[in-house]
This record gives C-alpha cells, sequence and structure tokens, in this order.
C-alpha cells in the first residue's frame, strides 16, 4: 500500500539520509520523496510516497519519530490532506498542432512557460493520476521530455501541529544510537 509520509526535521547534513536509510534498510521502495526548508530556516519538511504493507504502517512511524532529527513524523495516508505533484513538459510540435496542445493544456489547468518556433514548455500541477493523463494526452502530439517533482502533503487535520520537547540526557548517559 502507498503510504504517505510527513516529517518535519531539523535541516541538518545527514537527515535526509538517516530517513531514506531507514527506509531502505527495511526493504521499502520509495515511490516519491521531496524535501525544501521550512519558514525556519533550521527546519525542513520532507513528503515520501513510500510502499508498506498495512500492517507495519503504525511500526515504521515509532521507528522515523525515533530517529535522530526526526522531530514529527505523521502519515497522512487517510486523514483530510492535500497531494500534488509539478510536472515540468517539453515538446516540440509541428506549426499545426499548436492550437490543439493548447487547448488541451488549458483543459489540464497547465500553462505554457516558454514558447519557441519549435514547441513548448509546458507546467502543470494536481495529483498523480491527473498528471498521467496531460502527460500521456501531450505525448500524442509528439516528442516529448518530462520532468516531475514528487508529490508534497499538507493535513487539512483542524489541530495545529505540536512538536515534542528532545528527550533531556542525564549526565554520564552515553548518547542513543538509532539504526
Amino acid at each position: 500500500m502507498l503510504v504517505t509520509l510527513s516529517i518535519l526535521l531539523e535541516n541538518k547534513p545527514g537527515a535526509l539520509m538517516r530517513v531514506t536509510g531507514l527506509l531502505s534498510q527495511r526493504g521499502y521502495n520509495i515511490e516519491s520523496l521531496t524535501v525544501a526548508r521550512t519558514l525556519d530556516p533550521t527546519l525542513s519538511r520532507m513528503t515520501i510516497v513510500v510502499d508498506v504493507e498495512t500492517r507495519l504502517r503504525p511500526h515504521l512511524m515509532k521507528q522515523m519519530n525515533r530517529l535522530i532529527n526526526c522531530l514529527q513524523a505523521n502519515d497522512l495516508t487517510e486523514g483530510p490532506n492535500v497531494v500534488r505533484e509539478l510536472v515540468l513538459l517539453r515538446m516540440r510540435t509541428a506549426q499545426e498542432n499548436r492550437t490543439s496542445i493548447l487547448k488541451e493544456a488549458e483543459i489540464f489547468g497547465a500553462r505554457v512557460v516558454d514558447s519557441s518556433v519549435e514547441g513548448f514548455a509546458l507546467e502543470a500541477t494536481g495529483d498523480g493520476e491527473k498528471l498521467d493523463e496531460f502527460v500521456a494526452v501531450m505525448a500524442t502530439y509528439g516528442d516529448i521530455e518530462v520532468t516531475r517533482s514528487g508529490a508534497v502533503a499538507v493535513s487539512l487535520e483542524p489541530k495545529k501541529l505540536r512538536l515534542s520537547p528532545p528527550i533531556p540526557k542525564s549526565q554520564g548517559e552515553p548518547a542513543a544510537t538509532h539504526k
């Protein structure tokens, strides 16, 4: 089952590697991964779509929340949320197809970001299925080059995100190691 995770983590070297390492060590396939700095430059928000068996989801969430640099991991799969992707598509096409291409692009809510005598560069956002359909339609007009972002997601839960304070270490206690 594809699971959408939203992870708030410290914006530090190695943080992304720890998250992806945990997933790869357990044999989970990452379908999509996006990460960017938040309004607070010391934090990053990561959205991961990963293929996980339903019964293992709670265990995965516990492991994510125990990772060094991970402040909060949430499973957005079943709750109310918005998930979007971006596709940039470059195409070469004959002059006679241009009007049809622009009409199709408008239907999908895509916009032209560059135009030349040889073709177009188009940008579209939406859910993955809509973008798959958009790419398939545009491919019928000629050669295309496609670049896609990973999914970005936000929960629509009415509760405000709260961060747990870090667990204080006792003096003399060795630092916890996470695998």
